[in-house]
């Protein structure tokens, strides 16, 4: 498995990460054997990229792979969390929050949730718009000096965030889709990721599974599921 260096101070990651969303959250029904199965296979592989948010399914995926990481060393994997997204006790997104105290706080239960002492790479799911970017990234930043965060990342954001963002701390990726049919980053955001030596975690790089096969007539969606593929692994492209 070739390794790519994130960013210009990122850890050295497999070349294809493994998105564990699917295995409790958005594509339908999933298995628990199965999945801990698939992350097993993966690390197998050589891959040693694991990427959640703490809103997938509302903890049960940082539990997932918290369960699976008692299988493998700690010190071989990098784990991305996503963390800001609210939903309700329904499963509705209601919004987000990137307050620093708030931050501190969702990275204090995915790290009892995963079972570890530190996220390797710890990033906002969106842009909160009540909240500076700085105060944001401020407040991760306190958390890397204090050993609970190794690097920072992003999600989702343009331009103009991304370089207020890199103002207040090295930002290793950004994590962003993109695909065939997916080139909105090509309009200014790959030229300022390349300028400030930030990397991209390229998802759905299938188009969301319109190209990769997945999708057929004869074979609809598994109830409840939205309109993506089964699996989300994704591509880690350097600066």
């Amino acid at each position: 498995m070739e390794l790519r260096k994130l960013g210009r101070t990122g850890p050295d990651v497999s070349a294809i990460g493994l998105g564990c969303m699917g295995m409790s959250d958005m594509y339908g029904p999933a298995d628990r054997t199965e999945s801990l199965a698939t992350i097993d296979a993966a690390v197998e592989a050589g891959i040693n990229l694991l990427d959640t948010g703490d809103f997938y399914g509302m903890g049960h995926n940082e539990m997932l792979i918290g369960e699976a990481l008692k299988r493998h060393r700690r010190d071989d994997l990098v784990l991305s969390v996503k963390y800001g997204g609210l939903r309700g006790p329904d499963g509705a997104f209601l919004g987000y929050d990137a307050r620093p105290i708030a931050t501190k706080s969702a990275l204090a239960y995915s790290l009892k949730r995963l079972g570890v002492d530190h996220i390797d790479i710890y990033r906002p799911s969106r842009l909160d718009p009540n909240v500076p970017i700085e105060e944001t990234i401020g407040a991760i930043a306190e958390l890397v000096q204090a050993g609970y965060v190794r690097h920072i990342g992003l999600s989702e954001v343009g331009s103009e965030t991304i370089r207020r963002a890199a103002a207040v701390h090295p930002i290793v990726d950004l994590q962003i889709e993109y695909g065939l049919l997916s080139r909105g980053i090509e309009d200014g955001i790959l030229e300022t990721t390349r300028e400030l030596g930030i990397s991209i975690t390229a998802y759905g790089v299938l188009s969301r599974g319109l190209i990769g096969g997945h999708m057929s007539g004869r074979r609809p969606p598994a109830t409840g599921a939205r309109r993506v593929p089964a699996s989300r692994a994704r591509t880690w492209s350097g600066i």
